[in-house]
């Protein structure tokens, strides 16, 4: 949790399960963007989450269930996400919004998960509306959403593009699956893309646009490098672009509950058969979760932080 401007590990009260909810016992939990944000006080949280508590997906075991709870019990092996609180031993959601964590797969890593797949999943086969045979861009691929975007849209058939910090890591998007790997000063002149996942925001965001093909849909989800872009409205007109944003944090529960469905249904059986992989760059106890996020700071990582909080 955030105490004084930093983070820190305190006891809280148990949370309480309500109608429709379920209780989880977390045994690990990623670290986002969003989270670091929110520690440095530059992101708050969707009303009725407590500021000062961070954590927005987590892995576990099911400890309780409320009233009218159909969807899970007691005991399951589940994963989600949520508006804040889920790096703690315990959490409550709504039970619609969890997703099952196949046998094949450790709960530890599971933790680094549901986030960046609701996430690459929305962007990529809703509103990018990606297909078999297009061409894609992944800004960013070598971060915790980039990793997993970049394989499902290589499951989904398209040809897949990744934009890395340096020519030395193009080796580490191939073993993901990309079909190519270009550095920032490689992309201009490196298309056309039929979808843009735009991840790193103002620094490729231009030269993105520009690499457009006819009726090319760029969806932003990251601005780790800038927020804020000139745009020459021209390239877009001619390209028939579209060009959408989103966050998932906020989203209503029946929303969640219905990505909560379509990763269940898309990704959970590649996961289970190892085609679709977690990268994970290293894993952190709770009582160093300060030290996580001085780490999660620093650039150059591959795929996701983990907390570790519970037995596995």
């Amino acid at each position: 949790m955030i105490a004084d401007g930093a983070v820190t590990v305190a006891t809280v009260a148990d949370p309480t399960v309500g109608r429709h909810e379920a209780l989880v016992e977390v045994t690990s939990a990623g670290i986002n963007a969003a989270d670091l944000l929110q520690a440095r006080g530059l992101y708050p949280p969707p009303p009725g989450v407590d500021p000062t508590r961070l954590g927005l997906e987590f892995a576990g075991v099911v400890a309780a269930v409320g009233d009218g709870t159909t969807e899970v019990r007691p005991g399951d092996r589940v994963m989600g996400i949520t508006g804040g609180g889920a790096q703690a031993e315990y959490v409550v959601v709504d039970a619609a919004t969890l997703v099952p964590v196949p046998d094949e797969l450790d709960l530890e890593r599971a933790g680094g998960f549901p986030e960046a797949a609701f996430t690459a999943l929305d962007a990529l086969l809703i509103q990018g509306q990606l297909g078999l045979g297009d061409r894609v861009l992944v800004t960013g691929a070598l971060g915790g959403v980039g990793t997993i975007g970049l394989q499902i849209a290589r499951l989904a058939g398209a040809r897949v593009t990744a934009l890395v910090r340096d020519e030395r890591r193009a080796s580490e998007a191939y073993a993901l699956g990309a079909h190519r790997a270009l550095t920032l000063d490689e992309l201009p002149g490196s298309g056309p893309y039929d979808v843009v996942l735009e991840l790193l925001g103002a620094a490729s965001l231009t030269h993105a646009i520009s690499e457009l093909a006819v009726g090319g849909r760029v969806v932003v989800i990251g601005v780790g490098q800038g927020s804020r872009v000139e745009i020459d409205l021209r390239t877009v007109m001619g390209s028939r672009a579209a060009l959408r944003g989103s966050t998932l944090r906020a989203r209503p529960t029946h929303e969640k509950a219905a990505l909560a469905r379509e990763v269940a249904h898309r990704l959970l059986p590649a996961l289970a058969e190892g085609s679709l992989q977690i990268p994970v760059a290293a894993t952190w106890p709770l009582h160093d979760a300060a030290a996580a996020y001085e780490a999660f700071a620093r650039p150059g990582k591959l795929g996701k932080l983990v907390l570790a909080i519970g037995d596995v």
